[in-house]
């Protein structure tokens, strides 16, 4: 049986940091030689993923014991870029990543840049860009474009409904600014891909709480029906909270169409179940039209469709309801 080998407490920490990834030169610095690495890899107690680039939590079924396996695949092909590359920046869609940005495709590119904007020739899957840095940012160690530069260089690259998921969400996360919005919008212009996207920085609202509230409400919008209001307050006749929804249409004779998006992971145990049908059957029990998707009913164009259904049984004529304003379930409608 291979001897195993002692990995330096050092070292792990440094993998704790990198989602369990760490380069080659890492080892070297906490005291590994080349061929104790090879015997890591050799006995199947690690993998390479890429030149320069181990993975400490490798085993041989191919499974990582992690929450949110998607969003760690993202975060990882973020960090690759930045093992691969040392003293590289993380950029693009990579770079809000690892800022804390949600929307992003299922797979994304390692993308980085060097600071001085010197030329570097790109390996395997890695991105090497070419712009010049005057500043940057460190998240957990990590080294990432600021998140109005992140947006300009990631948007032009992207499809409509993840550009836009990666706006709304960096806006509501606090990435960036409402000023560094702007100023994100500015620095896109005359990027290759850039004219194409012109009118989605426009469709952008930082009130999105996840990237299938932004899915729903652009085929919404598409489909003709845009909603008159994003997380929506709905309070009773006497003021009090009775819900805060995703998306809403004001409905003529003082009705409303509530919109709930489920996520993946969220109102799945029994507790989380059972306040959510109680809370809808209070809505409709005050008159209020209730109706809950997923994230597959969104993928699979039902939203719309459903919700044109009703708009239009209804008699809906768009009327947008003022941001921030709660909507009293009563007959005079609003507080």
């Amino acid at each position: 049986m291979p001897r195993r080998i002692l990995v330096p407490a050092s070292l792990e920490r440094v993998a704790a940091s990198q989602d369990g990834l760490v380069s080659t030169r890492q080892c070297q610095e906490h005291g590994m030689t080349s061929s104790q690495v090879k015997a890591q890899v050799r006995q199947g107690r690690w993998q390479r993923v890429m030149r320069g680039v181990l993975d400490t939590t490798w085993v041989a079924a191919g499974h990582h014991d992690r929450h949110d396996p998607l969003d760690s695949a993202r975060r990882r092909e973020a960090i690759c870029g930045l093992l691969a590359y040392p003293g590289s920046v993380a950029t693009g869609v990579a770079a809000l990543v690892l800022l804390g940005a949600q929307g992003a495709p299922r797979r994304i590119a390692p993308e980085v840049t060097f600071p001085d904007g010197s030329p570097r020739t790109g390996g395997g899957r890695v991105r090497v860009r070419r712009e010049r840095l005057r500043r940057w940012v460190v998240v957990g160690g990590l080294p990432c474009v600021p998140g109005e530069l992140a947006l300009a260089q990631a948007v032009p690259d992207l499809d409509r409904r993840h550009a836009v998921a990666l706006m709304d969400s960096a806006r509501q996360r606090r990435v960036v600014t409402e000023d560094e919005f702007r100023r994100a919008r500015e620095s896109a212009r005359g990027r290759r891909g850039a004219a194409r996207t012109r009118t989605w920085w426009e469709v952008s609202d930082p009130r999105a709480e996840s990237p299938i509230e932004t899915a729903a409400r652009l085929a919404c919008a598409d489909a003709g029906c845009p909603p008159d209001a994003l997380q929506l307050v709905v309070r009773d006749a006497r003021g009090r909270f009775l819900a805060r929804v995703d998306l809403a249409w004001i409905l003529p004779a003082g009705r409303v169409l509530l919109v709930e998006l489920d996520g993946r992971d969220v109102h799945t145990v029994p507790g989380a179940l059972f306040g959510d049908r109680r809370r809808q059957n209070e809505l409709a029990a005050r008159g209020a039209l209730v109706l809950r998707f997923t994230g597959r009913d969104v993928a699979q164009a039902t939203v719309e469709n459903e919700i044109r259904k009703v708009l239009d049984s209804e008699g809906w004529t768009s009327q947008p309801w003022p941001a921030g304003r709660s909507y009293s379930l009563s007959p005079t409608s609003s507080t």
